[in-house]
């Protein structure tokens, strides 16, 4: 037979699980100091809150979902393990997001965990949930957080190499090199390089953002560019190599029609020769020009 707890009873229940103990102090003893109390044990407080938990399951197993009754035990189960959730969130503080952020999304991995989870099956209700929630914060960061994308294989092997690079910091007193860790996981040098780099790439940075330091440019002002004027380079040596080949007339009539922009009339008039004349003369050295750059598609 399942017992339903009222709103009271789960108040004074969640409130005895937080409290500290207090020792019984005897009547003749009121007007001397009071004896220093014991710190409440840490593992005693868990404990209240795995009992808890399991009553909770309990309750929860026989209401019909979408009913008052039913959303008042979840909502109570979901504040008894909040600090399941603070916990996981901890491990991320190294990632420069607001922690109430993470805190948030983690919840939604508890609230997620705490609809799934079937206390017949026999496992406790932290070693059930602390994947889910853990996934939802990895998730979170891998899809939203991140403005510059990296292919997946990248970001998880950054998470090994991350974890190595902790490891051997520990067993060597000082930071690995990228040979150590490579070997370490048995990887390249060049993938542990591009997954430092990845792993960097949470945020776009503006190129017109002030860099850190007084007086320094923006980003946008230190780098190069490309000039379009660099292909004309090339046109105009390559141009001059082919004209030198065409006789002296012919290379003046390009000119004259390419270089200063004058009609064939206007040409023909300059040399006294007739337009068609002119014309031909064009015909003629264009073919001369692509007989002599023969270039392969």
């Amino acid at each position: 037979m399942t017992v339903e707890l009222t709103d009271e009873e789960v108040a004074l229940t969640v409130s005895a699980s937080t409290a500290p103990p207090q020792e019984a102090v005897a009547p003749d003893a009121v007007a001397q100091e009071p004896a220093p109390q014991e710190p409440a044990p840490q593992r005693s407080r868990g404990a209240d809150t795995r009992a808890l938990t399991q009553v909770l399951f309990g309750q929860l197993k026989v209401l019909e979902p979408g009913t008052p009754e039913h959303n008042r035990v979840r909502g109570a189960l979901i504040e008894a393990n909040l600090p399941l959730v603070r916990y996981a969130a901890a491990r991320f503080r190294s990632r420069n997001e607001p922690m109430e952020d993470v805190v948030q999304v983690g919840t939604i991995g508890l609230i997620n965990a705490i609809d799934r989870f079937d206390p017949d099956r026999g496992v406790q209700f932290p070693t059930f949930a602390m994947p889910t929630v853990i996934g939802e914060i990895k998730r979170y960061f891998r899809d939203n957080v991140r403005t510059v994308h990296v292919p997946r294989r990248l970001h998880e092997l950054w998470v090994q190499v991350n974890g190595a690079t902790e490891d051997l910091t520990t067993a060597f007193g000082r930071t690995p090199t990228t040979g150590e860790i490579a070997e370490r996981l048995r990887i390249s040098e060049d993938d542990v390089l591009s997954c430092i780099e990845a792993g960097r790439s949470y945020h776009a940075t503006s190129l017109e953002a002030a860099q850190e330091g007084d007086g320094l440019p923006g980003l946008v002002d230190r780098l190069g560019y490309e000039d379009p004027a660099l292909d004309g380079v090339e046109h105009r040596d390559l141009v001059r190599h082919l004209l030198v080949q065409l006789p002296e007339r012919e290379q003046r009539i390009l000119l004259l029609r390419y270089y200063s922009n004058l009609t064939q009339s206007q040409i023909s008039a300059e040399l006294g020769v007739s337009q068609m004349h002119v014309s031909r003369l064009l015909a003629r050295s264009f073919a001369r020009l692509r007989s002599a750059n023969r270039v392969e598609a």
